[in-house]
């Protein structure tokens, strides 16, 4: 370990790692490069895309814009938390047969997101659901699918 470096402890989907990383260490980068969950994206890199959404604390979050010391010990979960074994999560499935996906960039954040309003509103309308991911951005325009999918996961 390298003296700018410090050892920090992280949570993830219920799995503890000790990394080393630099003190500014963005959590999005801790993720993908050292501990190699890629499903969690990089988009715009300024809070404005949503690609990046985990959820922590219960919150839909943008990795893109937390250090990630601030986070440590702090139970955090992406999209790899979602399956269960070999099972989708309902809103992975919803996404898959209402073709939420579209070209599948966004989709994490957006899955993410949703999870977060189903886990506070388990039968949302589709008005709030629209403006829960009112921060995730869809460049392939699929927001009538996406909000389909969320509505068809809880049975809407």
């Amino acid at each position: 370990m390298s003296s700018d470096q410090v050892v920090a402890r992280f949570v993830v989907n219920g799995q503890t790692y000790e990394v080393s990383i630099p003190p500014n260490r963005l959590l999005l980068d801790v993720l993908r490069e050292e501990l190699g969950l890629t499903g969690t994206k990089r988009g715009c890199d300024d809070g404005s895309c949503g690609a990046c959404t985990i959820i922590g604390e219960g919150e839909p979050m943008l990795a893109c814009m937390m250090l990630a010391l601030a986070y440590q010990d702090c139970p955090v979960t992406t999209i790899e938390g979602m399956a269960c074994e070999d099972r989708l999560h309902p809103l992975q499935q919803g996404f898959c047969s209402e073709g939420g996906q579209q070209c599948g960039y966004c989709t994490p954040g957006m899955i993410m997101t949703a999870k977060a309003l189903l886990d506070k509103n388990p039968h949302p309308t589709a008005e709030e659901v629209r403006q829960a991911i009112a921060g995730n951005l869809c460049r392939c325009t699929a927001y009538g699918k996406i909000v389909e999918s969320i509505l068809q996961a809880v049975g809407a």
